[in-house]
């Protein structure tokens, strides 16, 4: 065992948690659309849903009308959710018009919304009628981005769940990276592992949809991020080994990250060490400004995105920022128990959300910083709180050495803010 292994090597520690249900401030699942699509860059996704849905995607993906992206809405009408149009009909007509104008694209995702479930229209089987007359030139893949019961970063989970029984299988040993992540992180986490001798790796989305990462008995999961939960235990089942570790957040989080790679594929102590040594060393470099501006202060993570736990770990150990409450929309200790083990004991964790409740904590609290969604932010700051944009975190190249004092700088910059108005 390599003993840079973090999370292997401290105790677990003790943390109780608040479950609450009741009313929920979040975004859908369809905004990981906004960057799924620049990941996948042969795909398109298209979004059976309402004008609401379109005007949700177009005003989270900043697109302007004159701009060709992946993704599109196919909207159902009046005539569409009375059922006097046949929806399957004009859903086929959408899409082959569609591959038509864009004989680029190599897969189309059709992503189920609350309006599409609601009518029941059927989109695996929509799925599997369009395979029939577009194969191989086109694979269609549908998955829900329904807002009804998840929070928005299970879009991505639902996307990458859809896409394993597509893997081919391989016995090769091999590790397997799960969870999107910006090229240029993408770039630099694969020059490290190259660095410590790993060469059979890949990564979960691909850049391009028909080029899938095999899936197979000697297959080792590294996820990237914590909300991938449903993908990873469907690799499981297809025979795949996961890897338990931090996530790549600041030094700490990379470090334990690649350790469990390196250990995996027993890379010497040595060559390890000699890899990260000169980008952990910029990272901390790096780091110290900002911990000299978040010290001390206390922080409160209203539940989101799910990356709220690792967050919590990299600002309370490498920032020394104080943790008011943890919230997450939800626990999956499967996905995010090394993480739970570098929490101090004694966190206030949360899991689910009754939102006026957990306002009221917020308030008795007085945080110096509450992390939060778009909708809440601006409520809280006419209240006098600062606040961070919670979903800034999943919109940002974050993970890895190099990346580490761009996400001290998200949750400093509200501070900043915040004192240059006070003057």
């Amino acid at each position: 065992m390599n003993d840079l292994s973090v999370a292997q090597r401290l105790a677990p520690a003790t943390i109780p948690v608040l479950r609450e249900r009741g009313q929920r401030q979040v975004f859908c699942g369809l905004t990981s659309i906004v960057w799924l699509h620049r990941k996948l860059q042969d795909a398109f996704f298209l979004v059976v849903g309402s004008r609401t849905c379109a005007h949700l995607l177009q005003s989270a993906a900043g697109v302007m009308i004159f701009a060709e992206p992946r993704f599109g809405t196919a909207i159902l009408t009046d005539r569409d959710l009375a059922g006097i149009a046949d929806a399957n009909d004009e859903l086929d007509r959408v899409a082959l018009e569609l591959l038509a104008r864009r004989p680029d694209i190599r897969a189309l995702f059709l992503v189920g919304s609350c309006p599409s479930e609601v009518i029941k229209l059927d989109l695996p089987k929509a799925a599997e009628r369009l395979n029939a007359r577009l194969l191989p030139q086109v694979r269609v893949i549908a998955f829900s981005g329904s807002g009804i019961e998840t929070t928005f970063t299970q879009g991505e989970d639902k996307a990458l769940t859809a896409l394993v029984p597509l893997l081919p299988a391989t016995t090769d040993k091999q590790l397997l990276i799960v969870g999107s992540l910006a090229e240029v992180v993408e770039d630099q986490l694969s020059r490290l592992l190259r660095q410590m001798g790993i060469e059979n790796f890949a990564f979960l989305p691909p850049r391009r949809a028909t080029e899938l990462p095999a899936v197979g008995p000697n297959t080792l999961l590294l996820p990237a991020q914590p909300y991938n939960g449903e993908a990873v235990r469907a690799l499981l089942a297809r025979g795949a080994t996961l890897l338990e570790a931090p996530y790549p957040l600041g030094v700490e989080g990379t470090t334990a990250w690649l350790a469990a790679a390196a250990d995996a594929f027993a890379v010497p102590r040595e060559r390890f060490a000699q890899t990260i040594a000169a980008p952990a060393e910029r990272a901390r470099a790096a780091l110290a400004r900002y911990r000299d501006k978040l010290a001390g202060l206390s922080l409160f993570l209203l539940p989101d995105s799910q990356l709220e736990i690792p967050l919590a770990r990299f600002l309370h150990r490498e920032l020394g920022m104080r943790l008011a409450e943890v919230g997450t929309p939800y626990l999956d200790r499967q996905m995010v128990k090394a993480e739970l083990d570098l929490l101090p004991a004694g966190t206030p964790l949360s899991e689910g959300q009754h939102l006026e409740r957990q306002l009221d904590r917020l308030r008795a609290a007085r945080p110096d910083l509450t992390s939060c969604g778009l909708g809440l932010a601006n409520p809280l700051e006419a209240e006098g709180y600062t606040t961070k944009w919670s979903i800034e975190t999943v919109f940002t190249p974050i993970q890895g050495f190099d990346q580490a004092a761009d996400l001290a700088e998200l949750f400093a910059r509200p501070l900043a803010r915040r004192a240059r108005l006070a003057v």
